[in-house]
């Protein structure tokens, strides 16, 4: 399971605790404040998105877009990344100078779990990745419990409208509904986020359609045959928490079972 969890260890050290932390993705510095480890973090990217509880600290640059000379300024002893918030060209800079990277990349939730320890390992707090995964996974078993279906929910959910993405199997948002008892209209897909077509969402007839909000969703009133259209389930995404991948996620995946409870 933690195969996909690539530590890169690019300089010959012992797993020691790493002092200082920078953050090159919202959710990893969210799970860095849910290990009790703010005081650890020196850096983080700019952007809304990042915890405000992190607002004072310095930024090492925007996603997709380091700064290599402010990054390095800040002497870190450990960089975490996301796939996909940094380059893979600036990526191989920040190896070729030696600072120690983890790539963190769960494609399941239970996986998610593993993340905190394999973090909390890295930074010397051990023992608190171990209780946060032990009450991750003791919450979402619950909701699993809870909100468990005998028939799986058919829904698509839209990344973007246009053009039209979706998400594909190997996606933390496609185990997320398989939590609330629903399944990921194209799971079948191996793409994180391909782009589909219209008639391939008319040809699988969801019965609920998710998206970012109700103005990105409003042109599906187009389609009336669609079952999601006729019972008036096109719903905009009840929290955009559950796009990033930490702790906060299970209060986010709630509020999705909640919403998809009340479909028929």
């Amino acid at each position: 399971m933690r195969a996909l969890l690539l530590a890169l260890c690019l300089l010959a050290l012992p797993l020691a605790a790493a002092p200082r932390v920078v953050s090159l993705a919202p959710s990893l510095s969210e799970i860095m404040l849910e290990l009790d480890a703010a005081d650890l973090l020196v850096g983080v990217l700019a952007g809304d998105e990042h915890p405000a509880a992190l607002a004072q600290l310095p930024t090492v640059g925007r996603y997709g877009q380091l700064e290599f000379e402010r990054l390095l300024q800040l002497a870190p002893d450990l960089i975490l990344i996301a796939p996909g918030s940094v380059p893979a060209a600036q990526q191989a800079q920040l190896q070729r100078f030696g600072i120690p990277l983890l790539v963190v990349e769960p494609a399941r939730l239970d996986q998610l779990a593993e993340a905190f320890i394999l973090i909390a390992e890295r930074i010397g707090r051990a023992e608190r990745g171990e209780r946060l995964a032990a009450e991750f996974r003791a919450e979402l078993a619950g909701l699993r419990q809870r909100y468990r279906r005998e028939r799986p929910l058919a829904v698509f959910y839209q990344v973007w409208h246009q053009p039209l993405y979706t998400i594909g199997g190997e996606q933390l948002i496609g185990d997320a509904l398989a939590v609330c008892g629903a399944r990921n209209l194209f799971a079948d897909l191996s793409q994180p986020a391909p782009q589909v077509g219209i008639e391939a969402v008319l040809a699988r007839d969801p019965e609920v359609i998710l998206g970012g909000s109700n103005a990105e969703l409003s042109s599906w009133q187009a389609w009336p045959q669609l079952r999601a259209v006729r019972r008036g389930q096109v719903w905009a995404v009840p929290d955009r928490g559950l796009e990033r991948p930490s702790r906060q996620m299970l209060g986010a995946i709630e509020r999705l079972c909640e919403r998809l409870a009340t479909a028929r």
